[in-house]
C-alpha cells in the first residue's frame, strides 16, 4: 500500500476546518451564559444586518437547513428575542424582526465573539489579517464556483 502524503491544498482544508471547529467551540464558551447558542447568534446578527430577509437566506447565512431554521426562530420567538407577523408574505414567508430585547443581548454577544475574534488575529498584524481575509475569501469563492 502506497502513503498517500496530503498535499498542501489537503492540509489547508484540515487546516481552515480545524480553526473553524475551535472557533466555534470559543464562541460557544462566551454565548452560552448569555443563553445563546452560535446558530441563534449568527440568526439574530443576519436579521439586523439585513431587515426582512427571508427564512430561506437567513438558513443559508447560518448554515443550517430551512427547517431547523424555522425551529430555531420559533426557539427564538418563545425567548421573547424575535416577532414574527402573523400573516405570511410573498412566498408564504412570515417577516421577521428582532425585539429591543434581542437587540441589546445581541450588543453584548457581539462584544463577547469580538473578544474571541481579537484572540484568534492577535498573532498575525493588520495587514496579514487582510490579506488572509482575502485569501480565505478566494478559496471559498472557488469552492462555490463548482458545479
Amino acid at each position: 500500500m502506497i502513503d498517500a502524503v496530503p498535499t498542501p491544498a489537503e492540509r489547508l482544508g484540515v487546516l481552515v476546518k480545524s480553526t473553524q471547529a475551535v472557533l466555534h467551540q470559543r464562541m460557544d464558551e462566551v454565548l452560552r451564559p448569555l443563553g445563546l447558542s452560535v446558530s441563534q447568534y449568527a440568526c439574530l446578527n443576519a436579521l439586523q444586518d439585513s431587515p426582512g430577509i427571508t427564512g430561506s437566506e437567513l438558513a443559508r447565512r447560518t448554515f443550517v437547513s430551512r427547517q431547523s431554521m424555522n425551529v430555531l426562530l420559533q426557539g427564538l420567538e418563545k425567548q421573547g428575542l424575535i416577532a414574527r407577523a402573523e400573516e405570511p408574505g410573498p412566498r408564504r414567508e412570515r417577516a421577521t424582526d428582532l425585539t429591543p430585547a434581542a437587540e441589546a443581548l445581541l450588543d453584548r454577544a457581539r462584544v463577547a465573539v469580538g473578544t474571541i475574534a481579537d484572540r484568534m488575529a492577535a498573532p498575525l498584524a493588520p495587514a496579514q489579517v487582510a490579506e488572509l481575509t482575502e485569501l480565505l475569501a478566494a478559496c471559498r469563492d472557488a469552492l462555490l464556483a463548482v458545479d
